[in-house]
């Protein structure tokens, strides 16, 4: 077996204080040094993945190649890291408490009692040391905040697994929230202090800690900290709000994070840490003087984790183009056909996102007409395509009632229920019964005409992309919206799924049916966001 090096990562106080951007740039940092690492995210929800939570519960669901919907923090750890998440790396309570269940009805507990211990935490066990080969670090992130009920099996688990495998072979790195309280003027190290000692009943002793705060932590606080915390004042790290997630590397790097890591396991760096592109980003995000504007019209637009992957590739897009991107957040139910112009008029790109049901639609088909008509760059994901199709339907093709299967039976279903699909050379049926994880998930080629607009953009007739939809657009209307001038230039390999439609007569208007959004990083924009947000930057200088 190789010797793989386990961190795990727990938070405490409150939640949302970035483990899983700290997990992703220490990731980075030690990938920079050298070493191979990998990220996992361990959930303490019951649902047995997020597929079937509201955005507004738990932000997006992030999708990985091999078709898992997980954690959103997979997302930061792709885009900070450059390794592709798997399916391995995400796991949550209710698939845990689904394996071992389907064991006990199979019998293979025969005559004994189920039990969290040992039971619940040897799945956990196994699902840390699970699918890792040549990796040097495993950093695992605990979801929740030490003291939940939830996560108490799986904060077990990371400590049986440490006395297992030898403390010099696990680090445990624990992450709270110092606040500052305004009306005294100070900073407060108690409820550190009281997240460690919680952490400590159960048997952990954090080795390092890092203290997000709003302000610097004086040496005094941080001397307090670890007199109670028992750690090494060089082990107390903290951690004060960036300008901007791409700053958190070179922020860690500069309170020696990735050193105090390897020190523990008493082991030298292979090589410098390459900081370079992060400062380069960093300084174009927040020093660059020209912007241009996105509107993006959806359902969840006022919850910020929503659509984070597509946010940050929009941010990736302008990167590219040397541009901030100032995204206009719309709400499509609330956008009626007669204001469109004055709300839309300046923009100078507009995006439509994914989404399921019904609710908002008709706004979106009304911005989609307005950027046809208007020659504004348009760019639809997922449901944004299917979309544009329909509106193409009812305004070009003379169908009046074009919609989706999506929303109630219909003579004019341009989009419909999947009913099967190939992957990997075996054909998958769609269904109406479950709805969690019975979608096309995940990544799957896609063919793209010659000479056409996105094959230009990916200087390429082949591409992989991940995909997230259970409707597809209906492929016997090809012919009448191509004589119409709306063309399928990305199709499946089977000639079964529209993959990508474009539009002849526009200087950009592009839908697709899959997620690019998943595969942009910081250090390598997607490049349909690159190319977009250049088509955006045209429009806005006319």
């Amino acid at each position: 077996t190789s010797m793989a090096r386990y961190i795990f990562v727990t938070g405490g106080v409150v939640s949302s204080l970035g483990k899983g951007l700290s997990s992703a740039s220490l990731a980075y940092l030690l990938q920079s040094r050298g070493y191979k690492v990998r990220i996992r995210k361990l959930d303490p929800y019951l649902n047995v993945d997020p597929g079937t939570m509201s955005p507004f519960q738990h932000g997006e669901v992030f999708v990985t190649d091999d078709g898992a919907e997980t954690d959103l923090d997979l997302g930061h750890y792709e885009r900070f890291s450059g390794i592709s998440a798997k399916k391995s790396d995400n796991i949550t309570t209710g698939k845990i408490y689904n394996d071992v269940l389907k064991r006990e009805r199979q019998g293979k507990y025969l005559g004994k009692t189920v039990q969290v211990i040992p039971h619940i935490t040897n799945r956990i066990k196994e699902f840390i040391k699970h699918d890792v080969s040549k990796e040097d670090f495993v950093i695992c992130e605990i979801g929740g905040t030490v003291g939940d009920i939830e996560s108490l099996p799986f904060l077990e688990a990371i400590r049986q697994f440490s006395n297992e495998s030898g403390k010099k072979n696990t680090l445990f790195i624990h992450l709270t929230l110092v606040p500052y309280m305004k009306a005294s003027d100070e900073i407060k190290t108690k409820p550190t202090q009281h997240s460690v000692k919680e952490l400590r009943s159960i048997g952990i002793q954090p080795n390092i800690i890092i203290c997000r705060s709003e302000r610097s932590i004086p040496l005094d606080q941080r001397k307090k900290i670890s007199l109670f915390c028992n750690v090494s004042i060089d082990d107390v790290i903290q951690t004060v709000d960036v300008k901007t997630i791409y700053e958190a590397p070179i922020s860690f790097n500069k309170e020696k994070l990735d050193e105090r890591v390897l020190k523990h396991f008493k082991i030298k760096s292979k090589k410098k840490v390459n900081l370079q592109p992060w400062k380069k980003i960093t300084n174009l995000v927040l020093n660059t003087k020209n912007s241009v504007n996105i509107a993006i019209i959806g359902k969840y637009v006022e919850l910020k984790d929503a659509y984070k992957s597509l946010d940050e590739a929009l941010t990736h897009g302008g990167i590219a183009n040397n541009l901030k991107v100032n995204l206009e957040r719309i709400e499509s139910d609330h956008l009626k056909p007669n204001e469109i112009k004055n709300k839309l008029n300046k923009v100078s790109g507009i995006l439509i996102p994914g989404g399921f049901g019904k609710r908002g639609t008709e706004g979106k088909i009304a911005a989609i007409h307005y950027a046809r008509k208007n020659n504004i760059p348009f760019l639809g994901i997922c449901f944004g395509m299917q979309m544009a199709v329909i509106e193409f339907a009812r305004n070009k093709l003379n169908i009046k009632n074009a919609t989706s299967s999506e929303f109630g039976l219909s003579k004019a279903s341009v989009v419909g229920l999947m009913s099967e699909w190939l992957k990997d050379g075996k054909l998958m049926k769609g269904t109406n019964k479950d709805l969690g994880g019975t979608m096309r998930l995940g990544s799957y080629e896609a063919k793209l005409i010659k000479n056409s607009l996105i094959s230009k953009i990916y200087k390429s007739t082949k591409i992989k992309e991940r995909h997230r939809h259970r409707y597809e657009v209906n492929i016997n209307f090809k012919e009448n919206f191509e004589k119409k001038g709306m063309i399928f230039s990305g199709i499946s390999p089977d000639n079964k799924l529209p993959e990508i439609v474009e539009l002849k007569n526009h200087p950009w208007f592009i839908g697709v049916q899959f997620h690019p959004e998943f595969k942009s990083r910081p250090l390598a924009p997607h490049p349909l966001f690159s190319s977009f947000i250049k088509a955006a930057k045209i429009n806005s200088n006319k």
